[in-house]
């Protein structure tokens, strides 16, 4: 069954739990009583990295106590990604480098080619089709990093596997499974660390990034995403190593951002529009997507979690060459949802947001039906779209995540 309590009432649970007034944990957070209370009673979304995690510290709890765990709906879109879920983690957990869990494996020549026929899957958040294929490549890619036939063949598994892993990382995440996302990652960095390759360790890099722990520790993300971007840099002289170490730096900007740090977090953004100067415009070619296009997703992004709304989120995304991104529907989907929510913080907007959150459920609905922030959003909207007796959208919206309408 889905879990039915809001983001809102998890936190009046909490904070109940632990014996703790809305003033004290005001206090702690550094966000307001009057914010807090119009949370708790599901009247605003609780959609900002920074407020979750100023939560969870002031709590003493996970960011996963807060927002919940993965939730299943009668809805196939939203719960079959899920079924993949305990192979990934059965392949993870049962594999290591030097010792397989499985004693037979295809040919690598077929495996790598497998890899890249189902990147597109990941590309798009299609994490049903991801899962069938990801378990097995997982497997049998460790078989062959542990017992390479030589040297040419041993780099080619551990390259291939730090791109599998990417691929489960990412799903992972994205389903509600942090964790195992974890787990992934740093698969990626053992895989990337004996490659001594500049670009793999950075690639491996960002996958830990984005998997870190958040309460408490954005300070750390920003210092991992840093110290990444500054090791990549000197070698950054190919258009995949720039792509790479753009996203690392993108990334950077984020965390800076949470931390209310809005000038390191222009910094690092600027840092990635001169990379992005330097490679193709071509978002469904590159790594990640990254590009000029995608540093105009990513700048909405840092816009919407340091609090911009309404009008101004609607300038930044006019930025954006929406047409550019068709070809990458997660980075689609995720600049949608970001100028969905943003919209949402504004009364006045809210027919606009729908419009936005919708959109981006078409683009990519295996993961928009399972993203924590969008549910939050389309939960306070429905909410006011009750007491103004209206939004047909909005509880169809809500019935396809699980969220009572």
């Amino acid at each position: 069954m889905f879990d039915e309590i809001t983001i809102g009432a998890r936190l009046k649970t909490l904070r109940r739990w632990r014996g703790m007034t809305l003033e004290e944990v005001s206090g702690l957070s550094g966000l307001s009583k009057g914010f807090l209370s119009y949370v708790e009673n599901g009247k605003r979304a609780l959609d900002r990295r920074s407020h979750i995690a100023a939560l969870a510290s002031a709590l003493r709890v996970s960011e996963a106590d807060i927002v919940g765990g993965p939730h299943l709906t009668k809805d196939p879109v939203q719960s079959e990604p899920h079924g993949a879920v305990p192979a990934i983690r059965r392949a993870l957990a049962t594999n290591t480098l030097t010792e397989p869990g499985v004693d037979r494996a295809r040919p690598l020549p077929e495996l790598v080619a497998e890899v890249e026929r189902v990147e597109p899957f990941h590309q798009a958040c299609d994490y049903a089709k991801l899962g069938e294929a990801l378990p097995a490549l997982l497997d049998e890619l460790h078989r062959h990093v542990a017992e390479p036939a030589d040297e040419a063949a041993f780099r080619v598994a551990l390259e291939a596997l730090v791109q599998a892993c990417t691929a489960a990382t990412f799903t992972a995440k994205d389903l509600g499974y942090p964790d195992l996302a974890h787990l992934a990652a740093m698969r990626a960095m053992e895989a990337a660390t004996i490659l001594e390759d500049p670009a793999k360790l950075g690639e491996a890099s960002f996958c830990r990034i984005h998997t870190m722990p958040r309460a408490g520790s954005w300070d750390r993300t920003l210092a991992a995403a840093e110290k990444a971007a500054e090791a990549l840099e000197p070698a950054a002289r190919d258009p995949h190593s720039r792509q790479v170490l753009g996203m690392l730096s993108l990334s950077a900007a984020l965390a800076a951002a949470v931390q209310h740090d809005s000038d390191t977090a222009a910094g690092w953004l600027g840092e990635a529009r001169a990379l992005a100067d330097r490679v193709d415009d071509a978002p469904d070619e590159n790594w990640m997507s990254f590009s000029a296009t995608n540093v105009g997703v990513w700048d909405v992004a840092v816009g919407v979690e340091c609090g911009l709304h309404g009008g101004a989120v609607l300038e930044l995304a006019k930025q954006v060459d929406e047409d550019k991104l068709t070809g990458k529907p997660g980075r689609h989907a995720a600049f949608l949802a970001d100028v969905g929510r943003g919209l949402a913080r504004d009364r006045g907007n809210r027919a606009e947001a729908v419009r936005w959150l919708q959109r981006a459920e078409k683009a990519a609905p295996q993961w928009i039906r399972n993203n924590k922030s969008v549910r939050d959003a389309v939960a306070v909207l429905l909410s006011r779209a009750r007491a103004e007796a209206g939004g047909r959208e909005l509880r169809g919206m809500a019935a396809r995540m699980g969220i009572p309408h």
